[in-house]
């Protein structure tokens, strides 16, 4: 099983309306695609102060092997959804942290 986590720093201006349909769109898409088992969104909780570095939200994916993940990633729906979210984060792709692992 593959873990892909995506950690993100919104700029102040996105609301939590937008951030909210990035994560509806997302879960919308998960839903329909072979592999994808489960998504979770949501925001950090953590209470060692600044050890998040910024990165606020995130959602996590869970997919049944590297094929379904890869699938996902050149999905012409989640290709959007990415410029959307590269388009809300602060710096663009500064403020997104990719990490997949395998469990």
């Amino acid at each position: 099983m593959i873990r892909h986590c995506v950690f993100l720093r919104f700029r102040d201006d996105v609301s939590p309306l937008d951030r909210q349909s990035i994560y509806r769109d997302l879960q919308t898409l998960c839903a329909r695609l072979p592999g994808a088992l489960t998504i979770t969104s949501g925001a950090t909780v953590s209470p060692e102060e600044g050890m998040d570095k910024g990165f606020s939200e995130g959602f996590i994916l869970d997919f049944a092997h590297a094929e379904a993940r890869d699938a996902y990633l050149v999905h012409p729906e989640h290709q959007e959804i990415a410029r959307r979210i590269v388009a809300s984060t602060v710096g663009g792709t500064d403020g997104v942290f990719v990490f997949d692992m395998e469990v």
